[in-house]
Formats: structure tokens, sequence, C-alpha cells
């Protein structure tokens, strides 16, 4: 099994190279059908990475990592599966595909939000409604003495 490379993007200038020492690769049977050799070929494969233990990662992109893949992480190990095809060599450039995007995006720094204005029809509908409850709640009080 070679390294697992992950292209560049944002947080990750220069991409990551995952030492295949750091990866771990079960097979088992995969379910559904598939022939013959349903049987008796291991073709689902399931891809784990250490997070916390893994040399790829800067302390920076290790934290951002483990805090926007925390539901997916059982511990600090990220699993991944696929079983998808019936042969085991594409479920494995599979796995590692998604593996892959799953770091990219997990390691990339989260966007700053771009304040916005609301629109003058927003505002218009917005003080229209405001007008039209305060009509019901008035309709609602007791008549006057005139």
């Amino acid at each position: 099994m070679d390294d697992l490379l992950v292209t560049s993007g944002p947080g990750a200038p220069r991409g990551l190279r995952i030492p295949a020492s750091e990866l771990t690769e079960q097979f088992t049977h995969a379910s559904g059908p598939g022939g013959q050799g349903v049987n008796t070929a291991d073709s689902k494969v399931q891809l784990s990475l250490d997070l916390a233990t893994t040399t790829a990662l800067d302390e920076e992109q290790r934290s951002r990592a483990l805090s926007h893949l925390d539901p997916r992480l059982a511990g600090t190990v990220l699993s991944i599966s696929a079983e998808e095809n019936r042969s085991q060599r594409r479920n494995r450039v599979a796995a590692r595909e998604r593996l892959a995007a799953l770091l990219r995006e997990a390691v990339a720094p989260p966007r700053p939000r771009r304040p916005t204005k609301p629109t003058r029809g927003s505002q218009r509908r917005r003080l229209e409604a405001k007008r039209q409850r305060a009509r019901t709640k008035q309709n609602r009080r007791r008549p006057g003495p005139e």
C-alpha cells in the first residue's frame, strides 16, 4: 500500500502525505448480491487513521480535524468503509479517495461570515407584518366610551 496523498487546499497549502504505515486496512465480506464470489471474496474495505498520532498533521490541522470530524470519530480514530464495488481494489481506491476528501475539508479553516443587509423588500414585508399584527391586537381591545 502506498502513502495517501491529499491534494492542496485551504489549511494545507502544500497538501498532506499520510504514511502508509499509519493507515489500517481491514477486509470483510460485503453485503448484498455478488454472484459466486460473494462468500469467498473479502471485497469490503475499512480504512482507519488515528488523527491524534498521525505525523501528517501539524497541531493546528490536528485540532481542526478533531473538532470538525468529532461526530464521525471513535475516540480519535477516523474510519471509512467502501463496499459499493465488487472488486476489492476499486473499494480500496474509493475508501482512500473518501478519506482524502474528508481530511482536506476537515483541515480547512472556517470561512468567516460575510455580513449582509436585509433587502428593501424584506424590510417592507417585515414592517407590513408588524402593522397587521398591531391592527389584530387593537381589534381585540375592549371598545372605548365613544
